[in-house]
């Protein structure tokens, strides 16, 4: 099956072919830094991070360009709150930005272009709209002129005539048509600016897309991705000014990941209701979180609670144990002495199911559905119970391995990610690892010296403190509950 992609342009699903060979072009609309990222901005940042991957997986070579909104209203105002410069703003949340990402595994895009450092590209590219009628200065400002783009509302479906007036745009009785948006906005006092031959002021929102996308990727490019929330008015406008200024469609497939809910409402910054990254990290691990937001299809919403956080704790941790316990039964094993060891990895059925669920529209829910089944398969042939060799262990451990680094996970050992999981889970317990060490060495002692009734004690005293203990060929293993 080719790979399939749903367009929210022309609302189906597509065969994704690229304009050039082996060749992609990407833009995803990052964030505006004034504040630490949320939830719902990892969601997006893993949805294209996940599309990244897998492109690559398939042998493209992508230029991946995420951008950076740096001047905006909420910008200054959390400048003018903070009593700092809004260049400070900018420098403080982008570097949060980079923390709170990276511990999600998030790979760097090719390219994350600044708004404030391409001004020149935005104001040729309202100099071509206004000599061609599309925009109009007044007063200092430039709109766009919507009713000069006759396919406006082919992304959302709307319809224009039915937009009331004021309708998610600013309100400007200096406007011809209240929908028209704006490319350039006049500097008030005491706000950030730039010379242009309206005046001084600064770039729309918009705009700062339209020639982002337009400089490191073309006139016309294959993918622009974002949040739903996107599609009107801010994906909606880059169309009409981005085919205004060049006469072409910008983008062959436009997509959209859904949103994430609490209680049935999109959390957003705007409603109050959201959770950022560094809340959710201080009681769940970042490794976690993302196998949370692959473990529904990108389209669809995803409800945000602790149980389901809970829930994905407990698949990580079993994903992480057989992981563990295959690499342990196949460590004798060289693989680069087995013979065509890639091409029996590539053959897997795991490999095959994976692939085939990728290829349609990147379905990480059913792609996970056949990890969890193949990990039953690799849990039964660790344990001894099935019969395959150790050469197929090792293959189907590495195909099942792939898949999930395919997905973004796997990026610690499992020792890495148990000292870690413990760290968090302990950090309002204040649990004493020298004394849990002592006592399972008691534990072991007694038990050696066939003290039953002190083995018990020792074992029902780390019960107690939340501590699981687990018996295994390498020794006593031990974990929080």
């Amino acid at each position: 099956m080719s790979l399939q992609i749903f367009n929210t342009l022309t609302r189906k699903k597509e065969e994704f072919v690229p304009l050039k060979e082996k060749q992609i072009g990407m833009y995803v609309c990052g964030v505006t830094v004034y504040d630490y990222c949320h939830v719902g901005h990892a969601r997006a940042a893993i949805v294209f991070d996940t599309f990244y991957r897998y492109f690559q997986y398939l042998g493209y070579d992508v230029n991946f360009v995420r951008n950076f909104t740096d001047i905006d209203d909420k910008i200054i105002n959390r400048a003018n709150e903070e009593g700092i410069d809004w260049q400070e703003v900018n420098r403080k949340y982008i570097a949060a930005f980079y923390e709170d990402m990276g511990q999600l595994n998030i790979a760097s895009p090719t390219e994350e272009p600044k708004a404030t450092d391409h001004i020149p590209e935005m104001l040729d590219m309202i100099q071509s709209l206004v000599d061609q009628d599309k925009a109009y200065e007044s007063q200092g400002d430039v709109f766009y002129s919507i009713k000069s783009f006759k396919d406006y509302g082919c992304l959302s479906g709307k319809n224009i005539d039915d937009l009331q007036s004021g309708a998610r745009v600013e309100v400007n009785e200096t406007k011809r048509d209240p929908m028209d948006f704006a490319l350039w906005k006049k500097s008030k006092p005491g706000e950030p600016s730039w010379d242009s031959p309206w005046g001084p002021g600064r770039p729309g929102w918009h705009i700062e897309c339209s020639a982002m996308s337009k400089k490191y990727l073309g006139d016309t490019f294959d993918i622009h991705g974002g949040g739903k929330d996107l599609v009107f008015p801010h994906h909606e406008n880059e169309i009409a000014q981005s085919c205004g200024c060049t006469g072409k469609q910008p983008v062959r497939y436009w997509v959209h990941n859904g949103f994430v809910n609490i209680d049935k409402e999109k959390m957003s910054k705007s409603l109050g209701n959201f959770f950022t990254m560094r809340e959710v990290y201080k009681k769940y691990h970042p490794e976690v979180l993302r196998l949370f937001l692959i473990s529904s299809h990108y389209r669809s919403p995803i409800d945000f609670s602790e149980k389901n956080l809970e829930d994905a704790t407990k698949v990580l941790s079993r994903f992480y144990e057989g992981l563990a316990g295959a690499r342990e039964k196949t460590k004798s094993l060289d693989l680069t002495t087995l013979s065509d060891f890639s091409e029996k990895v590539a053959r897997h059925p795991l490999t095959k199911k994976f692939e085939a669920a990728m290829n349609d529209d990147l379905n990480t829910a059913v792609a996970m559905a056949h990890m969890n089944e193949e990990l039953r398969n690799l849990n039964t042939a660790v344990s001894g119970k099935g019969e395959p060799s150790l050469e197929e262990l090792a293959i189907a451990t590495t195909a099942w391995e792939a898949a999930g680094q395919i997905l973004g996970l796997f990026f610690l050992t499992p020792e890495e990610f148990e000292k870690e999981l413990f760290e968090i889970k302990n950090t309002d317990k204040n649990l004493d690892v020298g004394k849990i060490e002592e006592l399972i060495a008691g534990r072991k002692s007694a038990r050696q010296s066939k003290n039953w009734a002190e083995a018990d004690r020792c074992r029902d005293e780390l019960t107690a403190m939340g501590v699981l203990i687990e018996d295994t060929p390498n020794g006593t293993e031990w974990k929080l509950k």
